[in-house]
């Protein structure tokens, strides 16, 4: 507490594994700072997370900005619904994967995170904001891959780190790269 007092964060990532660090008095410092405070505990498993999502809406009066290591249920605050988000590496290393592999890119750059990290952030709606989602919905990952991968194979394109030769459609080469596991029956 006494850190966020004299630094005034505007978020704080909880990586340490240490359970109940973001207690209520850190939580609520962060929300006497910040009007949007950002709580991202990260730590795994859930057992070592330094807060709950309960805890980081409750003590924040509804306004913290929430992602966690672990998955923690949509809950109801004073008649508001909030959907806590996942923050995980599924949103970003398989689609950057996947247009490195379709593009066969030379290297992959700080920038193609970048551009990978906003098209995740295009496909976050409004709605989702509202309710405190920050990512896409993990039950639409396949999709929300397919956009990262686009997006990052088109950067690839422009910047000349492909190997093979820019088609008129960047999505149907991604698309045709796709690996679905599908078994014989």
């Amino acid at each position: 507490m006494d850190a966020v007092r004299a630094l005034r964060p505007t978020g704080i990532i909880g990586v340490s594994t240490v359970p109940k660090l973001f207690n209520q008095q850190v939580i609520e410092a962060m929300a006497e700072i910040n009007e949007r405070p950002i709580i991202f505990p990260y730590s795994n498993p859930t057992s070592r997370s330094e807060c709950t999502a309960d805890e980081a809406y409750r003590w924040s009066g509804g306004r913290a900005i929430f992602a966690s290591g672990s998955p923690f249920p949509p809950l109801e605050i004073g008649g508001k619904t909030f959907v806590p988000g996942q923050g995980n590496n599924v949103y970003i290393f398989p689609a950057m994967g996947m247009a490195v592999y379709a593009t066969e890119a030379t290297r992959v750059t700080e920038e193609m995170f970048i551009v990978a990290a906003k098209a995740v952030a295009e496909q976050v709606s409004d709605a989702s904001l509202a309710t405190g989602l920050i990512y896409p919905p993990q039950s639409q990952i396949f999709e929300a891959s397919l956009h990262v991968a686009i997006r990052v194979a088109e950067y690839i394109f422009e910047k000349g780190l492909a190997r093979v030769q820019r088609p008129k459609d960047a999505a149907a080469l991604i698309r045709a790269s796709v690996y679905r596991p599908v078994y014989p029956s």
